[in-house]
């Protein structure tokens, strides 16, 4: 498990996987605002967040409070290159862990994860210009707006902006 002040990432449990898909998947709008795939109806059986077998192009993490255990969210950390070193990060949590810091704890989670354990020279994440909380979350964490793709993603009837914000290994070091 990786190990911050209040929050840990660690590898999903089948336990997980109803509360997130519960919570994170059915929520239709918060799924729709969260991925590039459109939604559709998908029992828990077949959860985009059932326990796998590890893959080289990404790792799945559960976000669980350190005191208590208790399910936050997830973190992804996905797209990842080994050749040019670099991965990218994305984050869901539940609506009743919003708004207390865990996503800010999340990012230089991943970051530890992928600039630390991994090595690599890049993270890169892409987010809803609209997403205030997130954009905070990484830019507190040293990433910077790198640019802007308007009209990039359908969501729920409607295009809206991407920000892409990039963070590299010396000015992660720089921030720790």
């Amino acid at each position: 498990m990786l190990r911050g002040e209040r929050i840990g990432l660690r590898a999903r449990v089948e336990s997980d996987v109803p509360v997130l898909h519960e919570e994170l998947y059915d929520d239709v709008l918060g799924r729709s605002r969260a991925d590039t795939r459109p939604w559709q109806p998908t029992p828990v059986g077949f959860s985009p967040y059932a326990v796998n077998e590890p893959k080289d192009g990404h790792a799945e993490f559960t976000v669980v409070e350190l005191t208590t255990n208790e399910v936050v969210g997830e973190a992804i950390v996905w797209g990842i290159d080994s050749h040019n070193r670099l991965a990218h990060l994305g984050l869901a949590l539940r609506p009743a862990f919003r708004g207390r810091g865990y996503g800010a704890e999340s990012v230089r989670l991943m970051c530890h994860y992928i600039f630390t354990v991994r090595g690599f020279q890049r993270a890169q994440l892409e987010t809803l210009a609209d997403n205030a909380p997130m954009i905070r979350a990484a830019e507190s964490a040293g990433f910077v707006r790198e640019g802007l793709l308007r009209r990039n993603a359908w969501v729920y009837g409607e295009w809206l902006d991407e920000v892409i914000l990039g963070l590299l290994a010396e000015d992660w070091a720089k921030e720790k």
